[in-house]
């Protein structure tokens, strides 16, 4: 079957758009191919930094015959029905249309549309201008002459040649005749281009790939970055050296060149006093070039940087190296001078002092004295949750109180959390904002502060990602609890949340890194209770000042608020103020306890994603998780328990059980059939009500028990006693009993037997 071979060759390709641009080639043609009516076996795209390049093989040589019957009005029905069916079926007259007869429809005509096959060269001539003219480039340009008319062709960069052949193996194939402004398809291709500017005519996928390697090209970008890596790893090696690995910067190399010569470069060994961190991003940032170490070192670096070029030069590539590393060392200067001035004290000392008494600074040390000046700036967080000083006051003071929940000391979270934010208003973090948190490590360090301080400044980020380590150490747990949950609060108190896949300020990714940092380090933490505070100081900045003074009185109460009884204590608050403050308390209360409900419902959300991730089953999930549950740890723990019973055969057979009496319950229950309030023993006409009646209520008192000293896996093999005798009632009891009272009696049973599972999971929400 043929083969279709495709390349768009440009200018320049930026390295960040290079692998979306190649994978919508691939589905751009592939779907335009099996829309024409044609098939394939198997696609695969390929870019350079100046070309994407399209393999499809396996395609249908011509698209099949196709007739279509297109049911239409009937013959006596208004002349615009008969003209608009016409039109739509693409016929001149009625002449062309069919008549048919329907014994209860009577006459109608019939549009009879036959398309004739096309030869799958000619559809891909056809597909191709207006894929290439709409191609969804993010950014695109026009050029020359030619851009000054209207409907121009608009491109990333401008568009060089179009190559486009189709054929079998066995055949020459044709070159796919179509032309997009101007520009015509042909087999001519163009290799590097200082090392093989002349044409290449080329046939069919393998003569192109062999083609371009004499050219100088490598095509597959997976093989520049196997050459890329390969090459620096022996060149390293070979200095004593190690590659600081980097696959970020690997796959953005390998964007830029078409043909890599990796070389080594060196700088003075004096910048190396700077933190290796600064090192690495300077160089990284400003030359995509990697940073090396002395073999077997973990931490520190060497003088010596590898780059990558995109030509073989004539004087093995030492002019290359030069140039690079005279600009290496220029961005290091200006690193050294960053990381000197925030060591110094800031010139502006004397007006941070009422910033530096709010929180408890000590403006002889360079870091609180660049959070003093965050404060003092007023820098916005947010136009409705206040500047960022504000919002280090709520962290700090969220921190310390989540601190004994933890383990962690309560002064040193506080600590953590007021220097966290400052490393914002540094020089090294203003010219590589990734580095923030890091630095704020760095300078804590320098200064003399607590390990567990400057360990929680970079960490209170955690996790960034999926992927992303947790905060394992206490002090850094409560920073990186309280700023995420401080976030989350603050948005949902002013009603900004994410909508469908709108998440401008990744709260989703706030909620994961609480659930991951709770779960992952087996914190007992009650939500409601750790954001209260936070929760009503966010809400009272969203009302006019005439109502703060109820926020405020309501503040003090907080220890006493749950959403079941937050709109209570608005009302009894509310009464004892005026008439407009004392009408507004009840709505007031009503929306924030909805706001406060759909916040514990995103945080079971997102719970359950994560632990599907896991490979937990999504029933059991939704067996014990109920719109109060708060406590993200014992989620995960009943999950495992209820996982832990049902993987056994008992606690399948008491599944099935449990969901019988459930259901015949269920049944009677629809039917107004009376059910006893309780069970009487007296009115038991079997053993085994009785023995069912006994186990019921130990296996109550035992997983009662568990749950209060949250054993869950106990609760468990309490309920899993139940098996046997729930077996032997149902093999020897008729619960309908013709007897009223027996019959209410026994159905009294079931609900026990359900309340029982009850306590620890809603069973009838498990599948199986």
């Amino acid at each position: 079957m043929p083969d279709l071979l495709l390349e768009l060759r440009c200018e320049e390709i930026p390295a960040r758009m290079q692998r979306k641009a190649a994978g919508d080639l691939k589905k751009l043609v592939t779907d335009g191919l099996v829309e024409a009516g044609l098939t394939y076996e198997a696609a695969r795209e390929y870019w350079t930094p100046r070309r994407l390049a399209l393999d499809v093989r396996g395609v249908t040589a011509r698209s099949k015959d196709v007739r279509e019957e297109r049911k239409g009005p009937r013959t006596d029905a208004p002349e615009k029905a008969i003209e608009g069916f016409l039109r739509a079926a693409g016929l001149a007259s009625v002449d062309e249309a069919e008549t048919r007869t329907d014994p209860k429809k009577g006459a109608f005509y019939v549009a009879v549309i036959e398309k004739p096959g096309r030869a799958a060269d000619e559809i891909v001539a056809e597909l191709m201008p207006g894929l290439i003219r709409n191609f969804p480039w993010p950014k695109s340009m026009r050029w020359g002459a030619a851009s000054a008319r209207p409907g121009a062709l608009r491109w990333v960069r401008p568009l060089q040649s179009i190559l486009c052949t189709f054929g079998p193996e066995t055949e020459e194939p044709v070159v796919v005749d179509f032309e997009v402004d101007g520009l015509h398809a042909s087999n001519v291709t163009y290799g590097h281009r200082f090392h093989a500017p002349d044409p290449i005519t080329v046939r069919r996928f393998d003569d192109y790939v062999a083609a371009l390697e004499v050219a100088r090209v490598v095509l597959d970008a997976e093989r520049r970055k196997k050459i890329i890596e390969a090459d620096a790893a022996n060149l390293a090696f070979a200095a004593g050296l190690d590659i600081v690995a980097d696959e970020g910067l690997l796959d953005e190399v390998s964007g830029l060149v078409e043909w890599p010569v990796v070389l080594m470069g060196a700088f003075e060994q004096d910048f190396l006093d700077i933190p290796p961190e600064i090192v690495r991003l300077t160089i990284r940032a400003n030359q995509k070039c990697f940073v090396t170490r002395p073999q077997g070192e973990a931490e520190n670096l060497s003088n010596r940087f590898v780059l990558v070029a995109n030509i073989e030069a004539r004087d093995g590539g030492a002019e290359i190296a030069h140039g690079n590393a005279k600009v290496v060392r220029a961005r290091l200067s200006d690193a050294v001078h960053f990381w000197k001035t925030d060591q110094a004290d800031l010139p502006d000392l004397a007006g941070l002092e009422a910033s530096a008494q709010k929180f408890g600074l000590d403006l002889k040390k360079p870091l609180d004295q660049r959070m003093a000046r965050l404060d003092r700036l007023g820098v916005t967080f947010h136009a409705k949750l206040g500047t960022q000083g504000q919002r280090v006051a709520r962290v700090a003071r969220l921190a310390e109180e989540l601190a004994p929940a933890v383990g962690a000391d309560a002064g040193l979270a506080r600590r953590a959390a007021v220097l966290a934010k400052a490393d914002l208003q540094t020089e090294v973090v203003g010219e590589f904002p990734e580095l923030q948190g890091a630095m704020g490590c760095k300078y804590a360090e320098f200064q003399g502060e607590d390990p567990a301080v400057a360990a929680a400044i970079e960490a209170h980020y955690r996790p960034l990602g999926p992927s992303d380590v947790v905060p394992a150490e206490p002090v850094s747990i409560a920073v990186a609890l309280a700023d995420k949950l401080d976030m989350l609060t603050g948005f949902w108190a002013i009603d900004e949340k994410p909508t469908g896949s709108k998440d401008p300020y990744a709260l989703r990714r706030a909620a994961l890194g609480v659930i991951r940092i709770v779960v992952e380090n087996g914190v007992r933490l009650s939500l409601l209770d750790a954001w209260h505070h936070n929760w009503l100081e966010h809400a009272r900045q969203t009302f006019d000042a005439s109502i703060h003074d109820l926020f405020d009185t309501v503040q003090r109460l907080r220890t006493t608020l749950r959403p079941a009884n937050l709109a209570a204590v608005f009302e009894e608050v509310g009464e004892s103020m005026d008439t407009d403050i004392h009408n507004r308390a009840p709505e007031i209360a009503e929306t924030l306890s909805q706001r406060e409900t759909d916040l514990l419902t995103f945080f079971h959300d997102r719970l359950k994603v994560y632990l599907r991730d896991q490979g937990a089953r999504h029933d059991l999930i939704d067996a014990v998780i109920t719109p109060e549950t708060d406590d993200l740890f014992l989620i995960v723990r009943r999950v495992e328990a209820l996982g832990a019973l049902l993987d056994n055969e008992d606690g399948q057979n008491l599944l099935a059980g449990t969901r019988r009496a459930a259901n015949i319950l269920a049944a009677e229950e629809k039917k107004g059939t009376a059910v006893a309030g309780s069970v009487d023993a007296a009115l038991f006409a079997e053993s085994e009500e009785r023995a069912l009646f006994d186990a019921v209520a130990a296996a109550e008192a035992e997983a009662a028990t568990a749950l209060t000293d949250q054993d869950y896996q106990a609760a468990m093999r309490a309920l899993a006693g139940l098996r046997g005798p729930v077996d032997a009632f149902f093999d020897k009891v008729l619960v309908n009993a013709e007897d009223e009272a027996v019959r209410a009696n026994r159905l009294a049973l079931l609900a026990r037997i359900r309340a029982a599972t009850g306590q620890v999971a809603d069973f009838s929400r498990i599948a199986g």
